[in-house]
């Protein structure tokens, strides 16, 4: 199939903004609880609409107070938290556009993006932050003001707005159109400087809405309980954006947690509990790699994995039933899988605070078997597939008829379509309006209404998108044997071991790889055999730990032909990360610069 469509199930609003939901939530329901605030103790104290709406009204005076106009643009450097959210609702109130700084960013990407944006104010969490800024200043002609956080930039704020007429509030609210641009969203630039993405209401307000529509049921752990949800993605992604915007329309209780490690994430998890999370694969992977690694610690790794084999049968089952190509799980796989529920399955829905019962993943690619896993133990998760220029979304799998593997059908409103040579094209309402300032830029991508999204993809004959590798990053041999690097090596990291993995090739004679290993894991590892703790320099050089690495790579190969197979790899001592300009702030490989950070390596692995 070349081309599919899902009519949309929300019509999109002829005016008003994305602030206009938290003012007629507050107006027809002021005590449901909207969000909830992380306290001091560890505790959450929750925050109705109706106070959401003072709040958001409150600092939108303030904004005004200090010289915010309608149509300007405010950056926010911070990680995700409540203040966040209120920034967002309050500048939308007023008409102006907020612009989304990962705190990680380097002083030179800040200056780039506050600059290319005409930045007039910048909200920042800590002095770190504000020393970046400030470095920079001098080469930032529009910005005006600095505000921050944690030395009571907020109360300023409300303290100005005191003096500030309700009436001026509204009255920039009700000249809001859909539009107008919400957000300039800068991409992760693997490729280059990052560009701006003009993120329009219009566009969060199709996407967020037509989610809601289509996943609302799943938001819930059973029917007519709250629908709550913690974000802990970066807001200065678009995933995390659309997390916080569908949350607000779509009234799901909201918390917010800064930190995407384990150790932060997991203890909130258990406090918050929501129904339904939305993440990257990444976590969904430690928290099976926890399981796992418990399992083993007690002495019960045998019974886990036997457990984890009758959850993706028991996944596979339902997943035939649901496509009618079998009759689901037969009496003894029922047995079997209602045993490991109390032994195995339920502690893993206990980790993410006991009510998920479904989740969404994006960002990058899921293996197959570990969404057929979370689904038989009890936790479906909807694997999906989107862009900064899509306004996150595009495509997801769809709760009745999940495909583990794929990234499901077009959301509604949307339409896939696969050109000639595979690249996939998007459209629909959440397609972005433009890079900002970059008309060239701009016509590269948009073609007659359609997002080139320069990844390459099949279409299955019931439209569901299965994402083969991205146009720009395909290697190709000295032979002329064409290579897409990314299924190999998400199957490489598929082994508990390992953390990262990168392929290279391109104008060599084969495929090889350079491995990183999981700090944690290779820890529980060396514990478990009884081997000491090794230096990173040592580790890599371990025999039994190469075995254990090549068993990932061999069981990468059986996939491919052998003129695709990983011929060689490298184990590193250290991870490849964003401090090092290895990584983009959303995880994503920077490949250029890592083949160049580890060119002696790369060369080895051909002159040995």
């Amino acid at each position: 199939m070349r081309e599919f469509t899902v009519p949309p199930l929300a019509t999109p609003p002829q005016a008003g903004g994305l602030a206009d939901a938290v003012f007629d939530h507050a107006d027809s329901d002021p005590l449901r609880v909207a969000l909830a605030r992380k306290t001091a103790d560890g505790g959450w104290q929750n925050v109705t609409a109706g106070q959401f709406r003072d709040e958001v009204m409150a600092l939108a005076k303030g904004l005004l107070a200090h010289g915010v106009r309608f149509g300007d643009r405010v950056a926010i450097m911070c990680p995700t938290r409540y203040e966040w959210t209120l920034f967002d609702f309050a500048l939308w109130t007023i008409g102006a556009q907020s612009v989304p700084l990962y705190p990680t960013s380097s002083a030179e990407q800040v200056c780039w993006m506050l600059h290319d944006a005409g930045v007039s104010a910048c909200v920042v969490e800590h002095e770190d932050h504000a020393m970046t800024v400030g470095s920079v200043v001098g080469r930032l002609p529009h910005l005006r003001q600095l505000w921050q956080l944690d030395v009571g930039a907020l109360e300023e704020l409300l303290a100005a707005g005191e003096s500030v007429e309700d009436d001026l509030v509204e009255r920039h609210r009700l000249a809001v159109t859909p539009e107008q641009p919400a957000t300039i969203i800068y991409t992760s630039g693997t490729t280059g400087r990052p560009k701006g993405c003009v993120i329009t209401h219009a566009n969060l307000m199709a996407e967020c809405d037509n989610i809601v529509e289509r996943y609302e049921e799943a938001f819930h752990s059973k029917r007519g309980d709250e629908a709550a949800t913690l974000l802990f993605l970066p807001l200065a992604h678009v995933f995390g954006r659309m997390v916080e915007v569908a949350a607000i329309r779509g009234k799901v209780k909201l918390g917010h947690q800064p930190k995407l490690s384990a150790a932060a994430l997991l203890p909130d998890l258990k406090t918050f509990r929501p129904t339904f999370i939305l993440a990257v694969p990444y976590i969904f992977e430690k928290v099976f790699a926890a399981a796992r690694r418990k399992a083993e610690a007690e002495g019960k790794l045998g019974v886990f994995d036997k457990a984890v084999d009758v959850a993706v049968r028991y996944a596979e089952a339902q997943e035939a039933k649901a496509f009618g190509t079998g009759p689901g799980p037969g009496a003894a796989l029922r047995v079997q899988h209602q045993f490991f529920d109390k032994a195995v399955y339920g502690k893993v829905r206990a980790a993410m605070g006991g009510r998920v019962r479904h989740a969404m993943s994006g960002g990058s690619g899921m293996e197959r078997r570990l969404g057929l896993f979370f689904a038989g133990a009890g936790v479906i998760i909807y694997e999906g597939y989107g862009l900064t220029e899509s306004t996150a979304a595009a495509t997801a799998n769809p709760p009745e008829q999940t495909r583990f593997g794929t990234v499901g059908v077009p959301i509604p409103g949307t339409t896939v379509h696969i050109a000639d040579d595979g690249e996939v094209w998007v459209r629909g309402g959440q397609v972005f309006d433009g890079y900002l300032g970059d008309p060239k830029a701009t016509d590269a991508v948009l073609r007659d209404g359609w997002l080139a999204t320069g990844d390459l993809g099949t279409l299955d004959d019931e439209g569901y998108l299965t994402i083969t590798g991205r146009k720009k990053e395909i290697l190709v041999t000295s032979g002329g044997k064409t290579v897409s690097p990314v299924g190999l090596e998400e199957r490489v990291r598929g082994h508990p071991l390992v953390a990262q993995c990168i392929v290279v090739g391109n104008d060599r004679p084969y495929v090889a790889a350079l491995v990183t290993l999981d700090p944690e894991a290779v820890a529980h590892w060396l514990t478990m055999r009884g081997k000491p703790a090794l230096p990173p320099g040592e580790l890599v050089r371990d025999p039994d730990l190469e075995t254990e690495i090549r068993r990932a790579v061999v069981a990468a190969n059986t996939t491919v032909s052998q003129a695709e197979s990983i011929r060689t790899f490298r184990i590193l001592a250290a991870q490849f990360s964003e401090e090092h300009g290895l990584l983009t702030p959303s995880l994503k490989l920077k490949r250029k610069a890592i083949e160049q950070a580890y060119a002696v390596e790369v060369e080895a692995l051909y002159n040995t």
